[in-house]
C-alpha cells in the first residue's frame, strides 16, 4: 500500500525592492513567511507571529515612545511593536491572518503613504513608519463602519495588509472618483 501524494499548498514567492524574500502561502487563510538574511528586520503588532526559527530574535519596542504607544492603543492596535531580525545567520519568520482572507503586499516608495483600516496591518519592513490617521469627515467616521481612526504606513519599504475575505483592487486615474461604502474600503 502506498501513501498518496498530499496536495501542495499554493504559494506566491517574491522579493521586496530592498531584497527581503517573502512567500504568501495558502488560499483560504493565508500565511506570510519571510526568509530573512542577517540584519534584515520586519515588525508587527503583538500577537501576529505564527512561528520563527531560532536564528530570529524578537525585540519588543514602544515604536515611538509613549506618544506612539498611546496613538496605537487609541487606533485599536496593540500598544507595542515587535521587531523580528535574523542574527548571525539566515532565519525564517511567519505570520498568519486572524480570519480567512487575503494578504496583500504593498511596496511603498520613499515618502509614499497608504491608509488602512485599523485592523488591516499585518507586518512591514523596518524602514516603514506606522502611524495613526484620523478621518476628517464626520459622516464617514460616524456611519462608515470603521470609525474615525485608521492606520497610516509611510515608505520606503514593503508592508503587508491582512484583509478579511476576498479583495478587489482598483487603481484610479488622476481626477477619477469612485464612491464606496466606507465599511468596504480596506485601504487607499
Amino acid at each position: 500500500m502506498s501513501i498518496p501524494d498530499l496536495p501542495t499548498i499554493p504559494e506566491t514567492s517574491a522579493q521586496s525592492k530592498s531584497g527581503i524574500a517573502y512567500h504568501i502561502l495558502g488560499t483560504v487563510q493565508q500565511t506570510l513567511a519571510f526568509d530573512l538574511q542577517p540584519n534584515q528586520t520586519v515588525f508587527s503588532d503583538t500577537g501576529a507571529l505564527s512561528w520563527m526559527t531560532a536564528t530570529v530574535t524578537m525585540n519588543t519596542t514602544s515604536g515611538g515612545g509613549l506618544g506612539g504607544m498611546f496613538k496605537r492603543a487609541v487606533s485599536g492596535a496593540t500598544a507595542f511593536i515587535i521587531d523580528f531580525a535574523a542574527q548571525g545567520a539566515p532565519g525564517h519568520v511567519a505570520f498568519t491572518t486572524d480570519f480567512p482572507g487575503k494578504i496583500l503586499p504593498v511596496e511603498l516608495d520613499a515618502g509614499q503613504s497608504i491608509i488602512m483600516h485599523k485592523h488591516a496591518f499585518l507586518c512591514a519592513e523596518k524602514t516603514v513608519t506606522l502611524d495613526v490617521f484620523f478621518t476628517r469627515k464626520l459622516g464617514a467616521g460616524m456611519f462608515g463602519g470603521e470609525g474615525f481612526i485608521l492606520q497610516k504606513l509611510t515608505g520606503p519599504g514593503i508592508t503587508f495588509a491582512e484583509l478579511d475575505g476576498d479583495a478587489v483592487e482598483y487603481h484610479l486615474k488622476p481626477n477619477e472618483v469612485m464612491r464606496v461604502e466606507p465599511g468596504h474600503v480596506a485601504m487607499f
